[in-house]
């Protein structure tokens, strides 16, 4: 069960407005960054505020389709080229607040309950602002988000390292140091190719140290060495995309040991279907592994990746999957169900959510269908 390395032409097409039902279903994420995430509006107006040139256009609905359109190159790293520009505007207390409120905000308007949002600190620090104060900056953003939502949604905040850069073990320390005031773990994101994430092992090391929780983007533009690598070398909780575990399967379904191990352990896949379509992982909604590895038995959750840059939300997420496979509301509970459990939370709120919130929202639909 191979993928193609080739992004399909007309991929990924704009989907219809999801169905009313898929924008009332109670949603859970795992992978957002943030900085994939804001409003056209937002950027624009922050890059007048601190005088930033370098954005393609200042009408809001073109810049939309500028990124998306930027994002569509079949390309990890062209994929990664469009961060430049967020992270340009994000570099004050300021900024970062307010974006992390719009982020909480827009998220719950989308259905979604509970939320980990990702991002790497070492990337806001040009005006001046210390890893600390990017980091507080944003929980408090967060906050305000979830004030402002009259507590609809959670978030917890995922510290991102960079492959490519030395301060993993710095922002895992920094992971550590603020988990008790909203940080809920630690991810390891950026160029795959070339980026090993055993070149971090001395981060991970201090986060298992420290039980804290970390997750791994692994299998996205590198197979399945990468997925094992994360899991068996550096000890990942959950797997960012991870759909080239596919890789480790026979054509006949026949699963390899790494992607036994993977599906008999329960290790979560933060699967991204439209995202992937952008940076060449699957070709098309309808051939994108994840239905069979859902079927396969794998611990699948679905996720957005970055809202701006693919031009995506959860509820239109969910209209591509029902399109492509049919699925209807019990299929959705049960990646909403998979996310909450794989959550980085502690056991009794992630049994509340899914007690309290999830399971009557889904029966709520059901029983009005």
């Amino acid at each position: 069960m191979h993928l193609s390395d080739n992004v399909s032409a007309d991929a990924p097409a704009a989907t219809a407005a999801p169905a009313d039902w898929i924008r009332r279903a109670p949603k859970a994420v795992l992978h957002d960054h943030l900085d994939g995430g804001l409003r056209p509006a937002t950027i624009i107006e922050l890059a007048r505020e601190c005088g930033y040139t370098g954005l393609p256009t200042e009408d809001p609905a073109a810049l939309a389709v500028w990124f998306r359109d930027a994002a569509d190159s079949g390309s990890l790293e062209r994929y990664l080229e469009t961060f430049a520009h967020t992270c340009a505007v994000m570099q004050t207390r300021e900024a970062l607040f307010r974006v992390a409120a719009e982020c909480a905000e827009d998220l719950a308007a989308d259905g979604v309950v509970y939320a980990e949002v990702r991002y790497a600190p070492e990337q806001h620090l040009t005006a001046g602002l210390t890893l600390d104060e990017v980091v507080e900056a944003v929980n408090d953003g967060f906050r305000e988000g979830e004030r402002r939502t009259g507590g609809r949604i959670t978030v917890g905040t995922l510290l991102t390292g960079m492959r490519h850069t030395d301060r993993s073990l710095e922002i895992a320390e920094l992971t550590v140091a603020h988990r008790e005031r909203g940080v809920a773990g630690f991810d390891i994101a950026g160029g795959e190719i070339g980026n090993p994430p055993a070149r971090h092992l001395p981060a991970f090391q201090h986060l298992k140290r420290h039980n804290c929780h970390f997750t791994i983007h692994a299998g996205e533009a590198v197979g399945a060495e990468s997925i094992h690598e994360a899991v068996q070398v550096c000890g990942a909780e959950r797997i960012g995309h991870g759909v080239r575990i596919t890789d480790d399967i026979a054509e006949d379904g026949t699963l390899g040991h790494l992607a036994a191990y993977v599906r008999d352990n329960r290790i979560a896949l933060e699967v991204c279907p439209t995202s992937n379509l952008q940076t060449g992982a699957a070709k098309d909604y309808a051939t994108h592994p994840i239905d069979g590895l859902r079927r396969a038995g794998f611990r699948i959750t679905l996720n957005t990746d970055n809202r701006l840059v693919s031009g995506t939300t959860m509820s239109q997420e969910f209209q591509h999957m029902a399109d492509a496979f049919g699925y209807g509301p019990e299929v959705f509970e049960e990646f909403t169900v998979a996310a909450v459990e794989a959550a980085f939370l502690p056991l009794p709120e992630r049994r509340r959510l899914i007690d309290e919130v999830i399971r009557p929202g889904y029966a709520a639909i059901a029983a009005s269908r």
